[in-house]
């Protein structure tokens, strides 16, 4: 059956599918191509370095050293070599008490590292439900680990978990020679503190050692999104040496630059600091000192089960934000050049989609209702043409994303032998591919609300900007939220309210908050 003319609906979706056809449109779409296929790069890339890793290990277990996760020489493991192992002090910055706590905890309080060890656990006071719950584990390990809980109080002049961490650097035993900053969100590896203090004893030049997670998505699209943010910074931490990415979430670094204040660690956390990982990482740059990622620094980090997409939309806001914090103008100038290329590479990589959407419908049309019959239908296979372009470059992206994380889960594997195993059976491809439109659709607008708020709700605490710092804090009970973003931890039992609203709405209350900041929260 043919027709001949078209009708209002059909006229708007051939004049879109013409126009998504002129030179700038199929720029843009080639150019969501090239995106597809840098990041599939990327993620090889990275995928090789794990992956060597991996035949490292099992090349050595064949050869008799059964432990090879801890360490690459078994020699290594004499009495003699131990005994020599420099102290570390391990500070965890806790907030709130979650489903996957305890078992992080053990994880890092069992570690088999050689050397003296303590751990501190650091809260901002007895309230917190963390503090009950770590004094039990620590009661029932009191005779095989050094480990205590600091009370640290409110911030005053930082974000409260910069207070932890350099109340718990104040006290560290006298004698630790390196302190390791841990989240309690992810689960450590036996081995981890060894391969990260050995580095540091053969190169003394490095200034912070780091790792990256590895999300282990609930099942949720919440999780997936947060699952997508996190794998395009993944290739920047698997280079197996010198990076410039840093992850609060585990930073090894001299205890001496903290005592003595070497380049202004302490001073620049401690007066105006919002985010651990992008201060010392802007210190890092300005002094030109050496961060570092080990291959084997990747840490399983599995996400609560449930984790709304309410929470995760929370999750990007303060990821974000961290854009506006600086200490420099050098600092400022870089966080604005990230904000913009973000911005730009986000909406870049969904508009082919938009568009490819209209060329299948277009072609859909033109081929149920017989317009194939007109001349200016022609656009149809010149479009269709760019769809199946995408969908190859969509296929690699995904292919190289699963390569990666398969590499990730079997070094997991083989660097906790003793743990539950990780499979990738449980992640949904196709809620993933979803996530990826979802996470670079909503990030500039993210990224725009946090430049134009210059304020964030951060675990029940907001945080006022002002030259990049840290000038006010506000706490009030109202807004506290039930559970953490990613962690799903209460933070105070049933004095948070409860945040049942959706996505729509918790987005409703964000735009409304931009026009009054006073009297919104986030």
């Amino acid at each position: 059956m043919s027709t001949t003319t078209l009708d209002s609906m059909d006229a708007i979706l051939f004049s879109l599918g013409r126009s998504f056809c002129t030179p700038f449109a199929v720029f843009v779409q080639i150019q969501g191509c090239v995106i597809c296929l840098l990041l599939a790069l990327g993620w090889l890339m990275a995928a090789y370095v794990r992956n060597r890793e991996i035949k490292r290990i099992k090349s050595s277990m064949k050869a008799g050293n059964s432990l090879a996760f801890l360490y690459q020489d078994i020699n290594e493991l004499e009495h003699s070599r131990q005994a020599k192992l420099p102290r570390v002090s391990v500070v965890m910055p806790l907030k709130g008490f979650g489903e996957h706590n305890l078992h992080n905890w053990r994880s890092q309080i069992t570690s088999l590292y050689g050397g003296p060890l303590e751990f501190l656990f650091v809260l901002e006071s007895t309230e917190d439900p963390a503090y009950h719950a770590v004094s039990r584990l620590l009661s029932t390990h009191q005779d095989h680990v050094e480990a205590k809980v600091v009370i640290a109080g409110l911030a005053t002049t930082c974000s409260q978990k910069i207070h932890n961490q350099l109340i718990g650097v104040e006290k560290m035993h006298k004698d630790t020679k390196y302190v390791l900053f841990l989240d309690d969100d992810v689960s450590l590896h036996p081995g981890t503190i060894g391969a990260l203090t050995s580095e540091m004893e053969k190169n003394p030049e490095i200034f912070i050692q780091t790792g990256y997670p590895l999300d282990l998505p609930s099942g949720t699209l919440g999780s997936y999104c947060i699952y997508e943010y996190h794998m395009p910074c993944s290739m920047g931490f698997a280079t197996g040496g010198t990076t410039f990415f840093l992850w609060g979430g585990c930073m090894m670094m001299h205890a001496d630059d903290f005592r003595q204040d070497r380049y202004g660690v302490v001073s620049g956390l401690r007066d105006g600091g919002y985010s651990d990982d992008m201060t010392l990482a802007a210190l890092a740059g300005a002094h030109k000192r050496l961060i570092t990622s080990p291959p084997v620094a990747v840490f399983p980090h599995p996400l609560a089960t449930d984790l709304s997409f309410g929470r995760y939309w929370n999750y990007l806001r303060k990821q974000t934000f961290v854009l506006e914090s600086y200490i420099s103008k050098v600092n400022w100038i870089m966080n604005k050049a990230l904000f913009a290329v973000h911005c730009y590479l986000s909406w870049g990589f969904v508009a082919p989609y938009i568009m490819a959407v209209i060329h299948i419908t277009s072609a859909l049309r033109i081929y149920f209702k017989g317009y194939h019959q007109f001349e200016d239908t022609t656009f149809a296979s010149s479009g269709m043409s760019l769809v199946i372009l995408l969908a190859i470059c969509t296929f690699i992206e995904l292919l190289s994303m699963w390569n990666l994380t398969r590499r990730e889960v079997t070094l997991c594997n083989l660097l906790s032998p003793e743990a539950p195993r990780l499979t990738l059976a449980p992640y949904n491809w196709g809620l993933i591919f979803i996530a990826m439109l979802v996470d670079n659709f909503l990030y500039p607008i993210s990224a725009f609300r946090s430049h134009f708020s210059q304020s964030i709700n951060w675990s029940g605490i907001r945080y006022h900007l002002r030259n990049g710092k840290v000038f006010k804090i506000e706490r009030r009970n109202d807004m506290v939220p039930a559970k953490t973003d990613l962690g799903g931890k209460h933070l105070y039992g049933k004095k948070g309210a409860s945040q049942k609203a959706s996505f729509l709405s918790s987005l409703g209350r964000n735009l409304a908050h931009w026009r009054q900041p006073k009297k919104f929260d986030v």
